[in-house]
């Protein structure tokens, strides 16, 4: 497996597999969490909208700070400060100034460390095993998720929520260790045309913010809604689903390196569409709400190595990773921000949740024509290429 071969990016995936210890574990309980604690689920949306929209403004610093100090310090800063989120959240009860801290705390450390990652793992990555190696990282993901959300709802249950993230900020403190063994990228003072280059990355980032926040947010609300507020219920149906989503990444990723992308967006995108209507129609019914959940997992695996394959070899491909990260990841928070307030506002005025969630059908529907778009385009580059006579071939034949 030669997608395997590259040590930094085994020890990013390495970092990346400690962190979504947490990811998947007290991250996916985060909205639920919120509606534990009081906070009315309008409220959750322009909580989370109010993180993107800081992270928005924070990030004008992060290529200052990158020129001066490197990329691996930056991604390493970047943990360390998501690691406080996790204590803040235990302090939520409502709203008030422990949740205003929490919105701060997350702005500040999502823009650093995200696009700071991407632009890393762009840089040291492979062209021509991208898909397998994001696949990888997924199935990664996927594989720890199994564990981490039951051991998180057992915490929160048996010793409360100080003991349960204050365990998670420890463990996303100790997934900066295997960044220090990987080389720093530097960053150049300035690059000419590089946020031009970045244009196409930002579109998809766009449609990739709108579902994505209307997949994730407004589905762990709903989850925990339809079985009743149980923490337990809910890591259990958060297991099963990373049982199943561990066995879709890698397999996509094949298809992608293998010059099969267009073939790919296809079949995630009727996945996502379909799983999207399920879990609206999984609002009414426990028993489906969990199976929803467990399919929804394959299409996550799915989505993501379709999805940051065609943006990281994009960002290799551009003047600067960093500036075309920093340029995406804004073009993500327009999406999620518009995303958020759209589902604050409908629920506000009474709108049932399966009504937002079906507003992830307008964000997978636009990604479809982008990466169908980019990839039929990949892929004409390629045939082209490969119909091209090779250099000196029209002499020879000329000459015979």
């Amino acid at each position: 497996m030669a997608f395997f071969k590259n040590t930094t990016i085994n020890l990013l995936n390495l970092h990346y597999a400690i962190h979504a210890i947490a990811m998947t574990g007290a991250g996916a309980f985060f909205a639920a969490y919120l509606v534990e604690a009081g906070v009315p689920v309008p409220g959750i949306f322009l909580t989370f909208a109010g993180i993107i929209i800081g992270r928005f403004f924070v990030r004008l610093l992060v290529i200052g700070l990158a020129a001066r100090y490197g990329l691996r310090r930056l991604i390493v800063s970047g943990t360390l400060l998501s690691s406080v989120q996790y204590p803040l959240l235990a302090m939520v009860h409502g709203t008030g100034v422990p949740l205003f801290a929490l919105i701060c705390a997350g702005a500040v450390a999502d823009a650093i460390y995200w696009p700071c990652y991407h632009a890393y793992f762009a840089s040291l990555g492979d062209d021509d095993h991208r898909g397998h190696q994001v696949g990888a990282r997924e199935a990664i993901a996927a594989l720890v998720g199994v564990v981490s959300p039951l051991v998180t709802g057992a915490l929160l249950v048996t010793l409360g929520p100080g003991i349960a993230f204050g365990a998670t900020a420890l463990i996303v403190a100790a997934s900066a260790l295997p960044l220090l063994k990987t080389p720093d990228v530097a960053t150049m003072p300035s690059a000419t045309g590089a946020f031009r280059a970045s244009l196409e990355g930002v579109y998809l980032f766009i449609g990739d913010g709108f579902t994505t926040v209307i997949y994730v947010v407004a589905w762990q609300i709903a989850l925990f809604l339809t079985l009743d507020k149980s923490f337990m219920a809910y890591s259990g149906a958060l297991a099963i689903a990373a049982i199943v989503g561990a066995i879709g990444g890698m397999f996509l990723g094949r298809h992608i390196d293998a010059g099969k992308g267009v073939r790919a967006v296809y079949i995630t995108c009727i996945i996502v569409a379909l799983i999207i209507v399920l879990r609206a129609a999984a609002t009414f019914n426990p028993a489906l709400a969990i199976f929803a959940n467990a399919v929804s997992a394959l299409g996550g695996c799915l989505y993501s190595p379709t999805l940051m394959a065609a943006v990281y070899t994009l960002a290799k491909a551009s003047p600067c990773t960093l500036r075309f990260h920093v340029a995406t990841e804004a073009g993500w928070d327009l999406g999620g921000a518009a995303g958020l307030i759209i589902a604050a506002m409908t629920t506000w005025f009474g709108s049932p949740l399966w009504s937002v969630l079906l507003l992830g059908l307008l964000g997978i529907g636009a990604q479809f024509l982008l990466m169908r778009r980019y990839y039929a385009g990949k892929a004409a580059l390629l045939s082209e290429a490969a119909a091209r006579p090779a250099k000196g071939e029209g002499v020879l034949q000329q000459g015979g």
